[in-house]
């Protein structure tokens, strides 16, 4: 008998009928022999709704008071699951994220798991009972309010739930049929990994790629834990999500995959001083402000003026409290000015087998040159190049790198089920 932890996005139980669909599935998982614990998501848009639904009522909604309203989409529909899987007559309980052990810090609207004390689950599958749990949520060990992950909390709260019951595997239920070389909205071609190790998962993940969350990927590698990604709506085999030996046993393909993220900005500081600190104290102030920075580029200071530009990246959501932090010490550091742009796409290549293939790069920018596709910064790791283009050529560049490199699927298409990708 097999542990599986299962976890169904929003579009998987986007309606009765999904949710009837679902049911039946961890039933059959049931009689196979295994024991059951699923994780959900909101219904949907459901959480979206939720969210427009509260700025409508306060353009500022208390933080806490946002995480009570946002963890009932869940709750919606770990019950009405738990109401379908009965139907089929098996035995079945839904229990909510702080019921079933999620401990997190204090951080409402992005929480951190700290601890999972799943002790109220192992109970219900001793008693052989499918134990249904409300994702995206948990109970500050502090306040002991409750708190939300963020975005793709519920693939966190498998894996987490996975790691502490010693699963066997955590299947991640999602609209496609696993992890692809490109999105299939995008790359229609686009071909499906049977087998990706954590390491190209993550960057992927990091990247900009919808299928799995990246601190679920996180959580996993750092348990070893396998993830079996596949698609609610097919039987089909998915993607197995492995750690490095396991994968190494297969032969690799040099690229894994195109990731592109069109929720990028560019921010640029003009004129800053060269000296020694100044990059320090721009970068604190962003820092003292919560702002993430993704890729960073200093320009060679001019002689004439002993001043150089700094650019970085950084989500679109945070354009205003980086700029409203970079302006409080503009008198501080001397730096000129500041320069924003939202209309920009990233695109990333990732594969384990750039390590050992020279020409890569070469490759890369040819194809893009080629398209007539001019890049505006570049940042490379060991198994990742990553450029920033105009948001309006980011489909026609994954498209194109993607056939550059061989990865279009020889016959038929990758088929989405859903629509939201996940």
């Amino acid at each position: 008998m097999a542990l599986v932890v299962q976890k169904y996005g929003g579009s998987s139980v986007a309606d009765a009928d999904c949710i009837k669909r679902v049911a039946r599935r961890i039933v059959d998982t049931k009689l196979a022999g295994n024991d059951v614990v699923v994780v959900v998501s909101a219904m949907g848009d459901t959480t979206d709704e939720l969210i427009d639904l509260a700025e409508q009522v306060s353009p500022e909604p208390p933080a806490r008071e946002l995480d009570m309203l946002l963890t009932a989409g869940e709750r919606i529909s770990m019950a009405v699951l738990a109401m379908a899987i009965a139907d089929l007559g098996h035995e079945v309980k839904s229990f909510t994220g702080s019921q079933a052990g999620v401990i997190t810090d204090s951080s409402h609207g992005k929480a951190r798991i700290i601890d999972v004390s799943p002790g109220r689950l192992s109970g219900a599958l001793a008693e052989g009972t499918i134990a249904i749990v409300a994702g995206f949520q948990g109970v500050s060990q502090d306040t002991k309010d409750i708190t939300t992950l963020g975005r793709g909390g519920s693939d966190t709260t498998a894996v987490a739930l996975a790691a502490a019951l010693k699963a066997d595997v955590c299947e991640i239920y999602t609209d496609v049929d696993g992890v692809f070389s490109a999105d299939p909205r995008i790359v229609p071609a686009a071909s499906r990994r049977a087998v990706i190790t954590y390491e190209e998962m993550l960057e992927l993940a990091a990247q900009g790629a919808k299928v799995l969350h990246l601190r679920c990927v996180e959580y996993a590698r750092r348990f070893n834990l396998p993830i079996h990604v596949r698609s609610s709506f097919s039987l089909n085999n998915g993607t197995m999500v492995v750690g490095s030996t396991e994968g190494d046993k297969m032969e690799q393909p040099i690229i894994s995959g195109v990731a592109h993220d069109r929720t990028q900005a560019k921010v640029t500081v003009l004129g800053v001083p060269d000296r020694p600190g100044e990059a320090a104290a721009i970068f604190r102030a962003l820092a003292e402000s919560g702002v993430n920075i993704d890729m960073i580029v200093q320009n060679v200071s001019a002689v004439e003026t002993g001043r150089t530009d700094i650019t970085f990246t950084l989500p679109q959501t945070d354009v205003a409290a980086a700029t409203a932090g970079l302006e409080q010490v503009q008198g501080t550091i001397g730096f000129e000015s500041l320069r924003s742009d939202t209309s920009i796409g990233k695109l990333s290549l990732i594969g384990a087998g750039m390590r050992s293939h020279p020409g890569v790069s070469a490759t890369f920018f040819s194809a893009l040159a080629d398209a007539g596709i001019n890049v505006d910064l570049i940042s490379t790791s060991e198994i990742r190049i990553s450029v920033v283009v105009r948001e309006s050529d980011l489909d026609e560049a994954v498209r194109v790198v993607h056939s550059a490199f061989g990865l279009d699927a020889e016959s038929g298409e990758a088929v989405v089920y859903g629509g939201t990708g996940r």
